[in-house]
């Protein structure tokens, strides 16, 4: 069952997702989905293309018929469930899609992104989904494999280009760094198309990820893209393994999620904008400033495409770099148009590093986490809570706490954050002041907080 996680599936190749496990998951999934149509894609992994005939054996013995993609990047499985396709003289449109992926796990893990009725499929209807295959005794067998592949990188790439054709032949050098994952399927044609002057590292899709591990939220990934960001270039990009997440990277600033966010914005006419728990408070406090209406939410790509969705919301950010945009688009995370989305505001006269260099100056830690156990860490953030409502004399004036994920403590000068991690054993903690020594201070305080609460227990 540990395989059934919050946003998603995620397991070991063989050990946890072989053929017994994927095809039961795809024969239970086949009952949730109304519709006929399931559209399929995979990353680069070796073991990608195995686990697609598993699922789509379960799929079809459950009477669903599979649309398959072959290799994507993440943002375009979720791209085909907005599209028409002509099956045999018939337009369809998938009931659902799941993205074969590990993303940014090591090359042993893979697992499945699913999309139903374009929402994600995430928390407890995955979890009743381990339940149900977990009970099954066996499962019926196919009558014949069905398969209809489509071209839904070409379909992508078509619409990138049609969308941003006014960005052709703009003199802006650009460097990015696709770590070997999937990017690398879309990003040579796009550019190309564009006539955009770009400078790729990695590009070439390779699932044992030989030059270093595709995560950009780590600055270890970062130092050879870094490298040809200083050799001649204006600016730079990096993708995690399925091209969900991004690091925007220029002669100055690692720009994270949040602030990606405070400059799409500016081309926003006075947008709704939803962060996470874990989002910079200049982010909240300057989109306020500007007009915006402003939403602050649990972290998870899941969990804000489903609220972006229920307030008709214009764009969603998490600090780890996924970005959304329904402003122009459609609502879920895509690196691949955040590339394009910032490079259309250089096109514009927009001085990345200028914007940043106006807002307030703050500390801020990365996120520190805190490792524990999965039966504890929920416990431990309920007996913060408790702790919270009679603190001890020493522990810094508190303004307000903000419990839709963790506790988020604001303070006169700054912020604490102390969450569970819904996919792994560790509490996330981060801290934000005006002033160093109180960064530090908060941080101090919440720790010794969080060792009494682990006490209590």
């Amino acid at each position: 069952m540990s395989i059934y996680r919050e946003y998603d599936i995620r397991g070991i190749y063989e050990k946890e997702l072989n053929e017994q496990t994927v095809t039961r998951i795809g024969f239970v999934l086949a009952s949730k989905i109304k519709g006929e149509y399931v559209a399929v894609g995979y990353d680069a992994r070796s073991h990608s293309p195995i686990l697609f005939e598993y699922l789509v054996a379960g799929l079809n013995a459950g009477g669903k018929k599979v649309l398959g993609m072959g290799l994507v990047p993440t943002p375009v499985n979720y791209f085909t469930n907005y599209q028409k396709w002509d099956i045999d003289g018939v337009d369809i449109i998938p009931s659902a899609s799941v993205m074969i992926t590990g993303s940014h796990n090591p090359s042993e893990y893979n697992g499945f992104k699913i999309t139903v009725d374009k929402a994600p499929f995430f928390s407890d209807a995955i979890y009743a989904l381990g339940d149900e295959c977990e009970a099954l005794n066996s499962i019926p067998k196919a009558e014949q494999r069905d398969v209809t592949e489509i071209d839904a990188v070409k379909r992508y790439v078509d619409f990138i280009v049609r969308h941003f054709a006014h960005l052709k032949g703009m003199d802006t050098k650009i460097a990015y760094d696709c770590g070997n994952g999937v990017a690398g399927v879309v990003t040579e044609d796009i550019f190309k198309a564009l006539n955009l002057q770009t400078t790729g590292l990695y590009v070439d899709p390779d699932g044992s990820f030989p030059n270093h591990h595709p995560d950009p939220s780590d600055e270890h990934n970062l130092k050879d893209v870094k490298k040809l960001l200083a050799d001649g270039n204006d600016i730079a990009f990096a993708y995690d393994g399925d091209a969900d997440r991004i690091a925007v990277l220029t002669h100055k600033n690692n720009i994270k999620g949040d602030m990606m966010a405070l400059l799409y914005a500016m081309k926003m006419d006075e947008p709704t904008v939803v962060g996470e728990v874990k989002c910079s408070q200049v982010m909240y406090d300057e989109l306020e400033r500007r007009g915006a209406t402003v939403v602050m939410y649990k972290t998870g790509h899941s969990n804000l495409k489903v609220k972006m969705k229920e307030i008709n919301a214009d764009l969603a950010c998490e600090v780890s770099g996924h970005i959304f945009f329904k402003n122009r688009y459609f609502g879920y995370d895509d690196a691949i148009y955040a590339t394009l989305r910032m490079l259309e505001l250089i096109h514009d006269g927009i001085s990345l590093d200028g914007e940043l260099a106006k807002l307030p100056k703050v500390f801020s830690t990365e996120e520190i986490k805190v490792k524990t156990t999965e039966e504890e860490k929920f416990k431990i953030i309920d007996a913060v809570k408790v702790l919270l409502q009679n603190p001890p004399a020493s522990f810094p004036a508190i303004k307000n706490i903000i419990d839709v994920d963790g506790v988020r403590i604001n303070f006169e000068n700054g912020w604490g954050l102390v969450r569970a991690s819904n996919t792994t054993p560790v509490l996330v903690t981060r801290f934000e002041s005006t002033s160093q020594e109180e960064a530090t201070l908060y941080e101090k305080a919440i720790n010794d907080l969080i060792i009494e609460a682990q006490k209590s227990l």
